[in-house]
Formats: C-alpha cells, structure tokens, sequence
C-alpha cells in the first residue's frame, strides 16, 4: 500500500509492508483491560479489533523526495530473510515494485536512513543474488545508521551475547558496511542534507528521530519511540521490547511534550492506518490526531 502527500517542498510517501491485528496489549507490562476500554472510541477499528483483542500493527516504510534526491527511511522486513516471528518470516512480497510506482527503485535511492537496527527496520537493505549472497539493494546510495546502536550489537554478538534483531545484523546491516556503503552518524546535527537528527535512545541503545521543516511545516519520523497509539494516552507503556525501559519512558515524555507543542506531523513506523497523525493535547495528557491524506 502506496500513500503521498506534501510536507513544504517534500513529498513523503508511506510505503507498508503488511498490517494486521497481530499484537495482544499483553505485550506492554502495564496493559489493563479497562484502560484499553476506556479508549474504545478512537481505537476500534483502525487500531484495535476488540473481537480478537489484538492492536493493529504496520509494517511501514517511508519516502522523502525532493528533486534528485530520494530518502528511504527504515527499510521494513525485507524478502526471503529467515526470522523467527513467522508473520516475519522469508517474506515474498513485491515492495521493490512499490518504490518504483514511487519513483524510488533501487538505483534512485541516494539515502537510506535507520532509526535503529531491529530487523523490521533494516531488511529491505539488502536483497539476494544469484549466487545466494546478501548484496545492497541500494547500489548508489548512502546507508546512513546510529554508530551507538551499531556498536552495541556487534559488541553483543562478539561477546556471545543473544541480541534481539532476528539475524538482521549478519543478512541487512554488516553487507552494506561491507560494501563501504555506509556512514554511521555519531554527533551530526543533521543527515541526507535535510533531516534534523534527535537521539532518543530507549527502545534500544542509540536510537534516533528525525525532523524535516520545509515551508513552515514540520515532521518527524518517530521510528520506535511507540509502536501504538495507545501510548499516546499512555506514555508510561513501555512495550515489552524496549531495551532501556526507563530511559524510553522519559524519552518519549518528552517526545510527547516537544512534538504536541510544535504541531509536527508524527509519522512512526508501527501505527495503522492512517499511518501517522498529530500529537494534541487535552487535559490530563494527549490525544492522537489522524492525519488526512
């Protein structure tokens, strides 16, 4: 699924991989029945199905264009990648014709960005070829990652130390810095010419947001910093795979706070349709917003 719209002088494109109601709210600790009830008006049916009592989870992409340039950021799942979360699993799906509906295809790509390096965030770096090797979907482009978030999972896997990315980091991520495709970002204030970088480690270490401000407008591609609306009325669920959970809780306090007060259109990887949204206040806390297309 395809959708495009205009932020100033960019043209952002969702680009989803699968959605679905595939999460039971047991998968944040704090989860109570009659909190998620008590929500049921703006939940159902786009981001709960209360017959299954399961959220509705995407797995999206997005794309920022803007002349020559072509920006994919957080490249989902990927095909033929071996996973062990079988709705995740040696996927066969046809993205790559998405991107190209997009104006994206491969060779027009001149960024890649991740917020981090879970597998549902890197896959589509890499594709296979004909002789069964992970090579760069993206032959012209930069890669651009956290250095943080990088080092920790290598650091992890050297120490035999199980790290929660499915094999991501051996068939998406270690091909393309391989290749000398890629360029870690550290302490850069800004990437790719026109994205503003905010660390927002928690849901793993080194975690990133960025910002783009054309014309007056602003957005900001949240990654993980939620993974469901439900956060936003409740910004103390963490969800069971933030790595550091107090920090993620203050994290996206913040986040909360910085993105409600400048009106920037959220747009984070995990939410259903519409996809992405506003962040408003109201008394006791805040409220989603969907955003038209």
């Amino acid at each position: 699924m395809l959708r495009t719209r205009q932020l100033g002088e960019y043209r952002i494109s969702s680009l989803v991989e699968f959605y679905g109601p595939t999460h039971a709210p047991t998968v944040y600790p704090d989860y109570k029945p009659e909190l998620v009830e008590a929500q049921r008006d703006w939940l159902v049916p786009n981001h709960w199905n209360p017959v299954m009592n399961k959220f509705v989870i995407t797995i999206q992409m997005w794309i920022v264009q803007f002349g020559s340039q072509v920006i994919l950021i957080d490249p989902g799942i990927g095909n033929v990648k071996k996973r062990s979360t079988p709705r995740q699993n040696m996927l066969n799906n046809i993205i790559l014709v998405w991107l190209e509906a997009a104006g994206a295809s491969p060779e027009k790509v001149t960024q890649v960005v991740m917020t981090h390096l879970h597998s549902d965030h890197v896959g589509w770096n890499t594709v296979l070829d004909e002789d069964g090797k992970w090579v760069p979907t993206f032959p012209n482009a930069r890669y651009l990652l956290p250095k943080e978030n990088y080092d920790f999972w290598k650091d992890s896997y050297a120490r035999g130390i199980p790290v929660p990315d499915g094999g991501a980091f051996f068939d998406s991520v270690e091909p393309v810095v391989e290749a000398g495709l890629v360029d870690f970002i550290t302490t850069q204030k800004e990437i790719a010419g026109c994205l503003e970088v905010e660390p927002l480690t928690g849901h793993t270490p080194g975690h990133m947001a960025f910002h783009l401000h054309s014309q007056g407008e602003e957005g900001v591609f949240g990654g993980d910093v939620m993974h469901h609306p439900i956060q936003i009325a409740y910004p103390s669920w963490n969800i069971a795979f933030d790595m550091l959970p107090d920090v993620a809780r203050k994290n996206r306090a913040t986040f909360l706070a910085n993105t409600a007060r400048s009106g920037a259109l959220f747009m984070p990887c995990h939410f259903a349709p519409p996809f992405c949204g506003y962040i408003r206040e109201q008394a006791g806390g805040y409220k989603f917003e969907p955003a038209e297309w």
